[in-house]
């Protein structure tokens, strides 16, 4: 593969990394918001399903995994599960103090 196909694979363009930062901003201020509303134990649920969304654009746009190895992107979804499993024990943890 020559310099010229590797970039040509990973550009977005600018507009599109514009358009994914403008999201972030509003995301994270849509998790302030809700953080303010006190919806009881769904705050913690709807910031954390904001996170993930917002994880989601970085990793797919600006780390551009979806034009990685497979393999790469297997690691990654091994450390994400290993991520969940440890918010998970830890909330669990958290809810029985």
């Amino acid at each position: 593969m020559d310099n010229q196909d590797f970039n040509t694979e990973h550009s977005h363009g600018y507009g599109i990394y514009v358009i994914v930062w403008l999201g972030l901003l509003a995301l994270t201020g849509l998790t302030v918001a809700v953080a303010g509303i006190h919806i009881g134990g769904l705050t913690i649920a709807t910031a954390l399903i904001i996170a993930s969304v917002k994880a989601y654009l970085v990793l797919s746009i600006f780390m551009h995994l979806r034009s990685e190895d497979k393999m790469f992107t297997i690691f990654v979804f091994v450390a994400v599960f290993f991520l969940i499993i440890s918010l998970i024990l830890l909330f669990s943890d958290y809810s029985f103090q």
